[in-house]
């Protein structure tokens, strides 16, 4: 991995190491325990070079061309054949791409370049299929305070980059796992005994971590915010029952919209002044974006 590829990774927030760990991982499901792709070491000489662009397929928002860079690279660095590849990102994480339009650029080993298509690809496919989702709902709620939170249901060992993507595409991010926010839910105020009980104990276990609330009713949302919980998710209100629980808040604590939400919807929740809605369709069902890799004829 370079470090200009490193640079961009930190600047969008990912550790590289982190990612070099997800990429290795990744190669060894295709190259298995010889790190070798058969076929691309059979048809191909060696010492070939080739250059290949990264081709949308369909219209949406790209997220994760440094990571697709860092698969090239990576890829270079695994197979040994003692050259490097050079990639030029033309588009930017973020931007709306059409059909048709070259994302980046590719000259290296052809070899190295087939061996890290599909990896490459399975990472920048997946995490703009993210991005084109959040923008979709982040368009939803425009002319509102409120903006759309990933979740955790996100894929197993491809937690941050997804929620890269959600912010790539206009989202913001919710906790990142169970040791940076403390989220009281339905079966911990069962098990404390209440949602005061429950937010109590967190509060005095963990000071300094923020807390959050998951109410089900008005009572409830008054009952957590005179506890001292600032958060509260509203889990499966109606509009007209959000619109209540933000009167009777006000500004007391933020509101998050959950449970439940479709784009349809999204409009008339964002305009009862709740402060955000939280989608793990965002993660757990966005489709991908169609990106190809094309090998340059001329």
């Amino acid at each position: 991995m370079t470090s200009e590829t490193e640079r961009l990774l930190r600047a969008a927030g990912l550790d590289p190491d982190q990612v070099r760990r997800i990429i290795e991982n990744a190669l060894v499901e295709d190259l298995g325990p010889d790190g070798l792709d058969v076929t691309s070491t059979a048809t191909i000489p060696a010492a070939q070079t080739d250059t290949a662009d990264v081709v949308a397929r369909a219209d949406g928002v790209v997220a994760g061309l440094a990571v697709a860079a860092a698969v090239f690279e990576s890829a270079a660095e695994a197979i040994g054949i003692g050259r490097t590849v050079e990639v030029s990102l033309v588009a930017h994480d973020g931007e709306r791409v059409a059909r048709g339009d070259v994302l980046a650029t590719v000259t290296g080993p052809t070899r190295v370049l087939l061996t890290a298509e599909r990896t490459a690809l399975n990472l920048l496919c997946r995490m703009s299929g993210v991005a084109t989702h959040t923008r979709a709902w982040a368009d939803a709620l425009a002319g509102s305070k409120a903006m759309v939170l990933d979740t955790r249901k996100t894929t197993p060992g491809l937690r941050a980059l997804e929620k890269y993507a959600v912010r790539a595409g206009g989202g913001t991010n919710k906790r990142m796992g169970l040791h940076d926010v403390a989220m009281v839910k339905d079966n911990h105020k069962f098990a404390a005994g209440g949602v005061a009980a429950a937010y109590r104990r967190v509060r005095e276990a963990f000071p300094d971590v923020p807390v959050q609330v998951e109410v089900d009713t008005l009572a409830e949302a008054v009952e957590a915010v005179e506890a001292g919980a600032d958060f509260l998710l509203l889990d499966n209100m109606p509009p007209a029952v959000l619109a209540e629980v933000v009167a009777a808040v006000g500004d007391r604590a933020e509101l998050e919209a959950t449970g439940g939400l479709t784009l349809t919807d999204a409009a008339a929740v964002g305009a009862t002044g709740v402060d955000y809605l939280s989608v793990g369709a965002l993660t757990h069902s966005s489709p991908i974006l169609d990106i190809a890799l094309d090998l340059r004829t001329e």
